[in-house]
Parts: structure tokens; C-alpha cells; sequence
């Protein structure tokens, strides 16, 4: 058996049966990896589950007593990883593409390429915002990235590619943007400030949401407050931490024009490419 060259790193916390899904998903995976799961605290049947594993996934499982910071528990998890590469990656995500680790490895064997994901944004704004319209994504339903990959100002948690030796170099993850958000938009910067390329790949994946988005809480209205809230503070700062590379496009001057051009056209109300009728 290939020796992996990539360790999917997950915290996962409760969510049992979202994190079968991904673990199933995976069964099809062409690329060879291991896998290192650090349980958050769950308090359904993951544990046992765990502890009775019943993939052939080589598995390194480990276990904080409670749901502390998903931040400091993800800087915990890759460094009980021993292959050159490290794919965080959200236990609520489906992998479709049963080459997408090896697409996503692909990408980081390109020239001057340190971050590959799944989903991401082209531009942010000086105030650490993202630009919607900019968004590209592998989401199976509809991936809008072009193929093999397209650069991107930063990329999205739900999947985060790169080398051990980079993650090292930069320090980790950023804890000081406390309980979870803020960390993927940052690590995106500190690699783009050593004058790397940070990229979404085209691999389909499903996303099934299981409490990462503010919207996975919307029957909960303190808890949704209370997200909203975490999310403006680590925007914020961000912003003020990266003042000196915002606001931030991945794009040439010309696909700017040509992009901001074609979002006129489609606006409502103006010309449509297919003429006014």
C-alpha cells in the first residue's frame, strides 16, 4: 500500500452522522491519506465510534473534555500529523470528486501555489470583508470555479490544503480570533504575504452545513446573535491585523475591468449580453 502524502485533519463536535457522510465519501478517494480527528467535547456516540473505527483510513484520534475553541483545537490536531501535507477539512462536507485530494495536491505542486481549497473570494475589502461577486466555489451542485483552479484572495475553512512545513513557518493558526472565525481569511494573508498564491480547486463537494454558518442557527436567535457578533469581532480584527495588504484582489488589472464591466451588464434594470427585449 502507496504510503499517504497528505493527513486530513478534523475537529469534529457531536454531528455523528454528518461525519459517517464525510468518512463514506472518502471511501472512493483515489489519493491515499490518513486521517487525525480530534473530538471537541461530543457528547453523542462519536467517541465510540471512534474508538471502534471501522474504516481501513489510517486514524491518529484524540479527544478534548470539552468544546473549547475550535481554533486552539484545529492547531492541536495537525500537529499529531506526520505526512508533508496537511487538508483541514469540515466533517459536514461530502467529497463527489473521487480525485479531489489529488486535485487539490496538484495544486499545491504548481509553481508558487501555498493554499488550495474548495470555496473562496477573489477580493476583500479594507475592511476585511468579502466581495460576493467574486466568490468561487466547487460546491457540486454548481461548481463556478474554472478547471484546474483559479486564484483567489483567501479561502474558505471548509477546506484548507498546504504543506506542514509552511503551516509551521507561519506559526499555526491564529488563536487570538478566539471560539472559530477569522482563521481561514488570516492564514490566506500570511500565506500571501510570502509571496505565495492561494487558489479554490475544482472538486465537487456537498456541504451539508452542521453549525459552521450563522444560518445553521437561525431556530436558535441567541445563538445566532451570539455568532454574528463572533463573526463582526473577527472581521474586525483581521482588518486591523492586515491593514497593510487590504484591500486585496488576486485578479489582474484587465479581468478587474472586464469583471466589473460584465456585473454592470447584468444588473437590473441594464443591458443584458443577449440585448434589451
Amino acid at each position: 500500500m502507496t504510503a499517504p502524502r497528505v493527513t486530513l485533519v478534523m475537529v469534529v463536535h457531536d454531528g455523528l452522522e454528518l461525519t459517517r457522510a464525510c468518512l463514506e465519501s472518502l471511501r472512493a478517494a483515489r489519493e491515499p491519506f490518513a486521517l487525525v480527528v480530534l473530538d471537541n467535547g461530543s457528547t453523542d456516540a462519536t467517541p465510540r465510534f471512534f474508538g471502534n473505527f471501522p474504516y481501513a483510513f489510517p486514524l491518529r484520534f484524540e479527544r478534548n473534555p470539552d468544546n473549547g475553541p475550535v481554533i486552539a483545537a484545529l492547531n492541536r490536531a495537525w500537529r499529531l500529523a506526520e505526512t508533508e501535507t496537511l487538508c483541514f477539512l469540515h466533517n459536514d462536507t461530502e467529497m463527489v470528486d473521487a480525485h479531489g485530494l489529488t486535485r487539490l495536491l496538484a495544486a499545491l505542486d504548481a509553481p508558487r501555489v501555498g493554499l488550495a481549497g474548495l470555496y473562496g473570494a477573489k477580493r476583500l475589502r479594507r475592511d476585511g470583508a468579502s466581495v460576493g461577486r467574486t466568490i468561487v466555489h466547487s460546491l457540486a451542485e454548481g461548481p463556478s470555479v474554472r478547471s484546474p483552479w483559479e486564484e483567489v484572495a483567501f479561502v474558505d475553512s471548509v477546506c484548507l490544503c498546504l504543506r506542514r512545513a509552511l503551516m509551521e513557518e507561519i506559526g499555526g493558526f491564529d488563536e487570538g480570533y478566539g471560539f472559530y472565525h477569522g482563521h481561514d481569511r488570516d492564514l490566506s494573508l500570511a500565506v500571501r504575504e510570502r509571496g505565495l498564491k492561494c487558489v479554490v480547486v475544482r472538486a465537487p463537494f456537498v456541504h451539508r452545513g452542521g453549525g459552521t454558518r450563522t444560518r445553521d442557527f437561525a431556530r436558535d436567535p441567541a445563538r445566532e446573535a451570539a455568532d454574528l457578533a463572533m463573526r463582526a469581532a473577527a472581521v474586525e480584527r483581521f482588518a486591523r491585523k492586515w491593514q497593510h495588504r487590504l484591500p486585496a484582489d488576486a485578479r489582474s488589472c484587465g479581468r478587474r475591468v472586464r469583471e466589473w464591466v460584465s456585473a454592470k451588464l447584468l444588473a437590473p434594470g441594464g443591458p443584458r449580453p443577449d440585448g434589451d427585449r
